[in-house]
């Protein structure tokens, strides 16, 4: 029997520091550990037991722009406005090595999940790849056309996906250092992407409001949301790869439910435009930043709900807002802005299996479409005249 969840994402934590938009934001693998970036150049480290201190560094000369721990939790590094990338070494004295090469602001920046590597992204139109333990800089990757927004590592380390505002998504061999392919659906600049756990689908939003998941094995499109109104700013896979979570200029987070096809939840926490969005390492809790100022963080609860039953909503401060549930055996359709091929299937599939049901409904999609086109070429035939 499923059991639902006792209530729905509740806002588990805020904290205040900033002087200016938080861009990006972090958890330790420890989960003890948040960092987080902003305009007002520092990084800080919040620690997510009450009373204590937070940790606020500084050494960027101006805006940081993204942040994340090392898989080993040991070290924390930072992207900024001023052209470099910091390693810091997230205790009291806040040490930090700088690594250069980058002629623009950089606008990411990812490990690998061994922890050697780091890929950086910047306005100078390139990604880069860095040896960590070396503090070397390694190679460049330069085939965008614009700044590139956003690099991210293959949970492998074999390949990198890059976001540009040449509003093209680049997937790439690390090893050969080639483009192997490029995503050109996205109307607006593509803002962020980022790999799903498995390695073979890729997700990517972009400043026309909507987010895309795609196969990199035979690159087609298996979903497209339309959930936001104004730009997307950042995305987070939940570890299991059942969900994606979203941030927007709108000022919402949204859960999206991979399985399903469909929004799952609207949270309403941020005042002000939705920045950066994070799920911890379990996958317990997320983070979000805004340009508010502010850090949430927030429990998750939604995953083992048993989406069949009516899901609850916290009318009274409208921080959650719940979709009606649909109805599994439901056409194709657009609902809430998804469009995806809704069929039956277990409504919580082990992660192994996400992949595998995406594919499942879109070659139901395919053959549904095949057989609509030789309905209409029999109809067609039957209305010719006959000599």
């Amino acid at each position: 029997m499923l059991l639902c969840p006792q209530e729905d994402p509740r806002l588990e934590r805020h904290f205040k520091g900033h002087r200016d938009t938080v861009t990006g934001v972090d958890f330790s693998c420890t989960m003890k550990q948040i960092a987080t970036g902003s305009m007002d150049s520092c990084v800080m480290i919040w620690n997510m037991k009450p009373q204590m201190r937070a940790y606020r560094f500084v050494g960027h000369k101006d805006a940081v722009t993204s942040v994340q721990f090392s898989p080993s939790g040991h070290l924390v590094a930072s992207a900024s406005r001023d052209k470099t990338v910091r390693l810091w070494v997230p205790s009291v004295r806040g040490e930090s090595t700088v690594f250069r090469a980058h002629t623009g602001t950089i606008r990411s920046v990812c490990f690998s999940s061994d922890g050697q590597s780091l890929v950086t992204s910047s306005d100078d139109k390139t990604v880069k790849v860095w040896a960590v333990h070396r503090q070397k800089f390694l190679f460049s990757l330069s085939q965008h056309i614009n700044w590139v927004r956003c690099a991210r590592f293959s949970p492998d380390g074999r390949l990198i996906i890059s976001a540009s505002d040449d509003k093209t998504i680049k997937i790439w061999d690390k090893t050969s250092r080639e483009c192997i392919h490029s995503f050109y659906e996205h109307e607006g600049f593509v803002t962020c992407a980022d790999f799903h756990p498995s390695g073979t689908c890729v997700a990517a939003a972009s400043t026309d409001s909507s987010v895309k998941v795609w196969d990199i094995r035979n690159t087609k499109l298996l979903q497209h949301y339309q959930v936001h109104s104004a730009a997307v700013n950042g995305l987070s896979f939940h570890p299991s790869g059942n969900y994606l979570i979203t941030a927007s200029s709108d000022s919402t987070l949204k859960v999206l439910d991979l399985v399903e096809g469909r929004l799952l939840y609207t949270l309403h926490g941020h005042q002000a435009q939705a920045t950066c969005v994070a799920f911890s390492r379990s996958g317990d809790f997320f983070a979000s930043g805004g340009s508010d100022e502010q850090v949430m963080v927030w429990k998750t609860n939604f995953d083992v709900a048993d989406y069949r039953e009516v899901l609850r909503v916290q009318k009274n401060n409208r921080i959650v807002d719940c979709p009606t549930a649909v109805d599994p055996h439901s056409a194709p359709s657009c609902i809430h802005g998804v469009f995806f091929f809704q069929t039956l299937s277990d409504y919580l599939a082990p992660p192994w299996q996400t992949v595998a049901i995406l594919e499942q409904r879109l070659t139901l999609t395919e053959d549904k479409l095949k057989e609509c086109i030789d309905n209409q070429q029999r109809i067609t035939l039957r209305l010719q005249p006959r000599d």
